[in-house]
């Protein structure tokens, strides 16, 4: 499996969480990661007809490819180990049906899950994965 790149709001506890999940559970390292405020995300996301500021959605990009929203989180668990990549069937439910659940919990994720006054610097190991 080639790697992807996972791009994702730096100040969003849920997020930044979610980034932990996914580096622990990805036993080949096929995952880099990007918070969506960095220089790095402004420049990609453009390519992608996305709003260098874009903060709406957690996003995957597999080489030439962006995923957003529902697509992206259940597309991510691919790359983990046994069993999350079987979550990943739940992608043969339309998008207009699943991304009202993930709009509804990305619209509330800082009054439920707190949001940090900056970017939450990596552990150096984790650090290691991140496009700079």
């Amino acid at each position: 499996m080639q790697s992807a790149l996972v791009l994702f709001d730096g100040v969003c506890n849920l997020c930044n969480a979610s980034v932990r999940f996914l580096y622990r559970r990805d036993p080949r390292a096929n995952l880099r990661f990007a918070n969506l405020q960095s220089d790095a995300a402004r420049r990609l996301l453009p390519r992608f007809n996305l709003p260098a500021h874009y903060l709406d959605s957690f996003v995957l990009i597999e080489g030439e490819i962006c995923y957003t929203r529902s697509t992206a989180a259940l597309r991510v668990l691919r790359y983990l180990h046994f069993p999350w990549p079987l979550l990943s069937v739940l992608l043969i439910i339309p998008a207009p049906l699943r991304d009202p659940v993930y709009d509804w919990i990305a619209r509330n994720r800082y009054r439920w899950f707190g949001r940090r006054d900056s970017c939450l610097l990596p552990t150096p190991d984790l650090q290691a994965r991140f496009l700079s």
